[in-house]
């Protein structure tokens, strides 16, 4: 990214930045300022002055922001102006939904090819992808310059299964088996755990039914 002091919990924020302008955009706003951005989102507008101001400011004083070009500035933050080549590992029931969705792709990620173990799904269909055994994944991955994995496995195996695909050229793995994979420092890891995100929620309920 350029800066490394730029912390987590702004780089967290900008995606959401990213979808609120975007449906700015789908209601033809051509600029918004910080407050009205603040009263739309729910950061308040010094948080978000200080957030775009990380990466420039993009603002102007008594103007505000223009939307369409923070829109793709922040896009182009995000890197989302590139293109990544992904592989799909896991084509259980998340996987299949992961497949299916269409987003991905519009936001420049391509799933190449979708992997199992299971050998009764080996050759069959989501979309237009034929279900390609997970022994092949080491030379698909080498020989199609894959950049990121995404993972749909079950806790045994996803190190092994990880290993394999950063031994291949994996640059980045989006993981959602609950275990925390251990990879070289230049791989980058997203978790994302929908158990303890389902805890949390079991929590703020708790706290909220607790308040009553």
């Amino acid at each position: 990214m350029g800066n490394k002091n730029i912390s987590m919990a702004v780089i967290r924020r900008l995606p959401k930045y990213y979808r609120y302008l975007a449906d700015l955009l789908s209601r033809d706003i051509q600029r918004i300022s910080s407050k009205e951005l603040s009263e739309i989102i729910g950061f308040t507008a010094s948080q978000i002055r200080q957030d775009l101001n990380n990466f420039g400011g993009f603002g102007q004083q008594g103007y505000g922001y223009n939307v369409e070009a923070l829109h793709r500035e922040i896009g182009k933050i995000l890197g989302l102006d590139r293109k990544y080549r992904a592989v799909l590992v896991g084509a259980g029931n998340l996987g299949q939904a992961l497949t299916n969705y269409s987003g991905f792709k519009n936001a420049g990620f391509n799933i190449e090819a979708v992997f199992d173990a299971n050998p009764k799904m080996i050759g069959l269909k989501i979309r237009d992808y034929e279900i390609m055994d997970s022994d092949n994944i080491e030379s698909f991955v080498s020989n199609n310059d894959i950049d990121i994995a995404i993972l749909c496995i079950p806790k045994n195996g996803a190190q092994a299964v990880a290993d394999k695909l950063v031994s291949s050229g994996v640059r980045g793995i989006w993981n959602f088996a609950p275990i925390d994979l251990e990879v070289p420092s230049e791989v980058i890891v997203e978790n994302v755990n929908l158990t303890e995100s389902l805890f949390t929620l079991s929590y703020l309920m708790k706290e909220s039914d607790d308040q009553l």
